[in-house]
């Protein structure tokens, strides 16, 4: 088939070009994000590839179909930013990518935690500038802190036997407790206000949904342990910016790591260094010395990027070849 690969970067094509060799597939990669704008550029591919920063909006997957596509193979594992009923509406399945690397994602929130705690970024800094000094890099040690997790899919259930790892008090919170974390690692579920009070840290393992949005809101940062480590590698808008603003302010927060952020569209995955920033919450949160960000790269290992290209390939040959798409979402009851 004839694909059109959107958003790409040189890690990407390479992967791509590696696990294409068994599917024979015809690829066209293409730098810019998917908009309106940009899927005439798809003309003519039955299966169109975005990603998670571009905008596949009603508008978009209209220009999409009328060019001939009738496939929309995500190389995500998120999904919010396609419009799941115009697909619909268009006889368009849409696939993505459930499960690239649980370590992937995990082990980059437990770097975060471990950065922010130790100071390292501030200390690799100071060292560069011939600044020995110790002064202000006082941490805490992990073993025997209490670590929450909110959300224990593949990804939480990882990060979960890390912190037990590092000698921590594991609990959670979830919809779904998981019982062989309970059984094996002594994972306390509890709710989630009671995982807020208690945590020194706390870490975020929830897809986006119209329920989760600004989860972590006022209301959750007032009722956290004063210090408290947050860090969130899943979606921004999990979090309320401004009110986490607020509570670094307040000194309610002690640390944040985000691997993303509610408003990353326009800035993540491009180069602003030579431009003003635009956003004035980023550039707010850029201020704050215990504020660790890092630009969406949870997915950016050598086996998370075979892994996405792998099961993206595979649903689009499954497509070709008429077989049950396994990876398919589903629209969303109402």
């Amino acid at each position: 088939m004839d694909i059109a690969v959107f958003d790409t970067r040189r890690y990407d094509q390479e992967a791509f070009e590696q696990a294409n060799a068994t599917h024979g597939h015809q690829l066209r990669f293409f730098e810019p994000r998917l908009t309106s704008h940009t899927a005439p550029l798809a003309a003519g591919a039955p299966a169109v590839c975005p990603f998670v920063s571009d905008r596949v909006d009603a508008e978009t997957l209209r220009i999409l179909h009328d060019g001939g596509t009738r496939l929309l193979a995500l190389r995500s594992a998120g999904y919010n930013h396609v419009d799941l009923e115009a697909a619909a509406a268009l006889g368009m399945p849409v696939v993505r990518v459930p499960e690239y690397s649980p370590y992937a994602v995990a082990e980059l929130a437990m770097c975060l935690v471990l950065t922010l705690n130790r100071k390292v970024h501030r200390a690799y800094n100071r060292v560069r500038e011939a600044n020995f000094s110790l002064e202000g890099l006082v941490g805490f040690d992990l073993h025997g802190k209490t670590f929450g997790i909110v959300g224990t899919g593949r990804i939480g259930r990882t990060l979960a036997r890390i912190a037990h790892g590092f000698g921590c008090r594991v609990i959670a919170t979830d919809a779904w407790p998981n019982q062989a974390l309970q059984d094996d690692l002594g994972v306390t579920y509890v709710a989630a206000e009671d995982l807020y009070r208690q945590s020194d840290v706390i870490s975020l393992h929830v897809p986006l949904t119209p329920e989760t949005h600004h989860l972590i809101n006022g209301a959750a940062f007032a009722q956290m342990k004063p210090g408290v480590t947050i860090v969130n590698t899943s979606r921004g808008a999990l979090i309320d910016t401004r009110a986490l603003i607020h509570a670094l302010k307040t000194r309610r927060v002690g640390a944040a790591g985000l691997d993303v952020y509610e408003e990353e569209g326009p800035i993540f995955f491009r180069d602003l260094s030579q431009q003003v920033l635009q956003d004035d919450v980023m550039a707010r949160l850029l201020t704050f010395p215990n504020v660790l960000i890092t630009a969406h790269q949870g997915f950016l290992t050598r086996e998370a990027l075979t892994n996405i290209a792998d099961t993206t390939l595979g649903s689009i040959s499954a497509f070709e070849r008429g077989e049950p798409l396994v990876h398919q979402v589903e629209v969303p009851a109402r």
